[in-house]
């Protein structure tokens, strides 16, 4: 009777460790993008189910969010005339405002990512 109840907590306690080591790869894993150029890629903020008076929008009606984190940055551009690299202003972590049809929509491990320009960035949220 121990024996069962030993290995059933056993059991559970190796379904804890594999959940965590899931959820640690993947956070891992959306941290290893790269973008190139002066192109940076944001994780939108999600968008709003419910408005300030209380009452819930379906997801028909749900406007596309204007703002988000930025996840990761590239190295920036090499200007025209001179060559030189003009390094980028934005940086990982900041919250940003953007356009409302600003970048490309793309998903990576099961997560919503824009890829756009620094420059359809409108504001840095301080």
């Amino acid at each position: 009777m121990y024996i069962n109840y030993a290995l059933a907590q056993l059991l559970f306690d190796c379904r804890q460790i594999i959940f965590y080591l899931k959820l640690k790869l993947n956070i891992t894993m959306s941290l290893n993008i790269k973008p190139i150029a002066d192109r940076v890629i944001v994780e939108a903020a999600p968008a709003e189910t419910k408005t300030a008076s209380g009452i819930y929008i379906p997801e028909t009606a749900q406007e596309k969010p204007q703002h988000g984190t930025v996840v990761a940055v590239g190295p920036g551009k090499y200007a025209d005339l001179t060559g030189n690299l003009i390094p980028m202003t934005a940086k990982v972590g900041d919250k940003v405002l953007y356009s409302k049809y600003a970048g490309q929509e793309t998903s990576l491990d099961g997560k919503d990512y824009l890829i756009m320009r620094e420059a359809d960035i409108s504001a840095v949220l301080v």
